[in-house]
């Protein structure tokens, strides 16, 4: 399969408010009682500490910049060791980063969580479980259910604060090295405030962590 196929289908961008996201995740299968995004504030320790824990995953969404462009072909052109095991999807969906961001957190995550049964991310993720990220990224442009429920999170929002995205991004996942559960918001940050330096003309930068609720199951 090709992969540079893109798409001219183009959703509107997801809002980065992680209000909106909790509705949209937990309209598609994912019990509020489980996860929910939380925002993370800043990079200092005492703003760390105030994420709710454990952080399960951790979205950073930034504006299309020449920097940051440069930075992804940079990546795409370096050969990645295999991450098996690790969910990945391409994009061919134009602005749809968001909503990829998010499936890409709640598929690696699935062994942590419990999803409702024979819900839309239940299926999702049981249907492509096999696909290679091309066929994922296809599946995704192609599920009718999933557009309604972007369009719907969309019009949720109250800002006109979106990010938006290339019509494909990286063509594979990027390890960044080893983490653990109890590190990975200090690990994410770390790798965060390094793409962050290089991007010193911009600023609209968010950060978002998945979090286990409190008293959740394991």
């Amino acid at each position: 399969m090709a992969e540079t196929r893109s798409s001219a289908k183009r959703w509107l961008p997801l809002e980065a408010n992680p209000d909106v996201m909790n509705q949209f995740l937990w309209g598609l299968g994912l019990p509020p009682g489980e996860a929910e995004c939380n925002d993370v504030y800043g990079f200092d320790d005492e703003l760390l500490e105030m994420v709710p824990k454990p952080v399960l995953a951790v979205l950073f969404l930034y504006p299309i910049t020449p920097e940051s462009e440069q930075e992804r072909l940079k990546q795409n052109s370096i050969k990645q060791d295999p991450c098996d095991g690790v969910y990945f999807m391409r994009q061919t969906v134009g602005n749809a980063c968001g909503t990829i961001g998010l499936l890409h957190a709640i598929g690696n995550i699935t062994s942590e969580i419990k999803l409702v049964e024979d819900s839309f991310l239940e299926r999702f993720y049981k249907s492509t479980a096999s696909m290679d990220p091309m066929e994922r990224a296809l599946y995704l442009e192609n599920d009718r259910e999933m557009e309604v429920a972007h369009s719907d999170a969309v019009a949720a929002g109250e800002t006109e604060d979106n990010y938006m995205s290339l019509m494909e991004g990286k063509t594979a996942p990027v390890s960044h090295g080893p983490s653990s559960p109890s590190t990975l918001l200090q690990d994410a940050a770390k790798v965060i405030k390094g793409m962050i330096a290089k991007n010193p003309n911009s600023m609209n930068f968010n950060v978002i962590a998945i979090s286990r609720r409190v008293g959740a199951s394991v």
